[in-house]
């Protein structure tokens, strides 16, 4: 993965969309990993393996 700063990413935003199609690149803000960018692409995918997981608590009575 991928890591910029904050200030890079702000300053090379368009570098950032960019790389994020790519792979997710990892924000950090005084030395730390703060956020990740992700294509959209990605988040639906994570997002769609999430959901069989909370179906299976709510079955469960447990959400």
């Amino acid at each position: 993965m991928k890591s910029m700063s904050a200030k890079d990413a702000k300053n090379a935003f368009g570098m950032l969309i960019d790389s994020a199609r790519a792979e997710p690149v990892a924000i950090e803000k005084h030395g730390r990993k703060v956020v990740v960018v992700v294509a959209v692409e990605e988040y639906e995918r994570l997002k769609a393996q999430d959901r069989p997981q909370a179906a299976r608590t709510d079955l469960k009575g447990n959400g």
